[in-house]
């Protein structure tokens, strides 16, 4: 049996692994390739770090370019320099992913303000549930001018997830109304650029121009990234190539800094489980691969064990043959065998036909027409949009 020691060993391929996780927010200088994005939010909030009020700010683009990044980063810089400065800039960040509805988001803003204040606060019970979401915002006023806070900034992340506009209404109005002393700015992030326009005119009315868009990151902002993400891993791991591979394939693919970072601290993990001394393009490939089953799990896990047996099916179809489309009776066929192999009774062929055309309709295969030799008429064919070999390993390790 291990001793203890050893069953904690990590190897030494990382020196500070938080460098390279999903979620952690860096120092403002690590933040590259958003020189001019930076600079606009730090507009935004000047008045705030000298005791005025910020302005709002609404941030568009597509996943990983940078938006959550820029603005927790500024944000957090901006209440050091108004400390500095001898004023009270505070905040709070909240992921309308994770918190929808206005009373979950109104909580979480409360208890996010909470924990920034730290031992100055004015202590306060905020409880998890059984009051509402204008409860939550008197709270979260009353904690403002309890601790003589000028400024108020919000950080409402994807907030196209948020059901409802009375959380953005209320903190538009706050001051105005009279609900509290303090100014109050507020930045909104969002993947859609049509956001704005869903908003009520009396929402849309008290919001700034402050308008941003993010685009992808190229290979170069990319590497870049990378290079400032370097120091996780200890001196001389990192083959040269890993890099660079990691920013080319990712700018090719989706301009995503998440995924890029995330795909460098997989290569990472991989070389540690191994025992490696190094880390390899190889395990950027690997990590690649991983990253692409793990998608697919998630993307199946909700399916019925039918709907895995078709996928698996025609998936064994695509591996032993030369061809990648397949006729719904080719399908239907290798589905009873796995059905079978499985004890599990198949279903019907009418049902199968219906489950194959939903899996297209997900995205998680193609289906179309097409016509056959003579006297063959038409016929609907199936193909994966993945790879054969990643669907069925996805499958196994569910």
């Amino acid at each position: 049996m291990p001793d203890a020691d050893s069953i904690f060993e990590t190897g030494d391929i990382f020196a500070d692994r938080e460098l390279v996780r999903v979620g952690h927010v860096p120092e403002l200088d690590r933040v590259v390739g958003r020189d001019d994005e930076v600079k606009a939010v730090g507009g935004a909030l000047g008045p705030a770090t000298e005791g005025g009020p910020p302005e709002t700010t609404i941030i568009y683009g597509k996943t990983g370019t940078g938006k959550s990044l820029v603005a927790r980063c500024v944000t957090r810089e901006a209440h050091r320099t108004a400390t500095e400065n001898g004023y009270s800039l505070q905040y709070a960040y909240v992921d309308c992913s994770d918190y929808q509805t206005e009373t979950q988001a109104s909580r979480e803003m409360a208890r996010g303000l909470q924990t920034n204040l730290h031992e100055d606060a004015v202590t306060e019970n905020i409880p998890r549930k059984g009051i509402g979401a204008p409860d939550y915002r008197d709270i979260t006023w009353e904690l403002l001018d309890q601790n003589d806070v000028q400024s108020f900034v919000v950080i409402l992340d994807e907030i196209d997830k948020l059901d409802g506009e009375d959380l953005l209404r209320s903190l538009s109005r706050a001051r105005e109304s009279g609900k509290s002393e303090a100014f109050i700015g507020v930045i909104c992030i969002s993947n859609k650029i049509a956001y704005r326009d869903r908003l009520n005119e009396r929402v849309d009315s008290s919001l700034q121009d402050n308008e941003l868009v993010f685009d992808p990151y190229d290979a170069d902002q990319l590497r870049n990234i990378l290079d400032h993400r370097r120091d996780a891993f200890e001196d001389g791991v990192l083959e040269d190539g890993v890099i660079p591979k990691t920013a080319a394939l990712a700018a090719r693919e989706h301009g995503d800094a998440r995924k890029a970072v995330d795909t460098l601290y997989e290569a990472g993990r991989l070389a540690e489980k191994e025992g490696a001394a190094t880390v390899t393009e190889a395990h950027v490939d690997d990590a690649l691969r991983q990253a692409e089953i793990n998608r697919f799990q998630k993307l199946v896990s909700g399916q019925p064990p039918h709907v895995k047996y078709i996928l698996r099916a025609l998936a064994l179809l695509t591996e032993s043959n030369d061809q990648t489309a397949f006729r719904t009776a080719e399908v239907y066929e290798a589905y009873q065998r796995v059905a079978e192999r499985l004890d599990a009774d198949p279903l019907s062929y009418d049902r199968v036909q219906r489950l194959l055309n939903e899996q297209a309709f997900l995205g998680i295969t193609e289906s179309e027409y097409t016509g056959g030799g003579p006297g063959e008429g038409s016929y609907r064919i199936h193909r994966l949009l993945r790879d054969a070999d990643v669907v069925v390993e996805a499958i196994d390790g569910q």
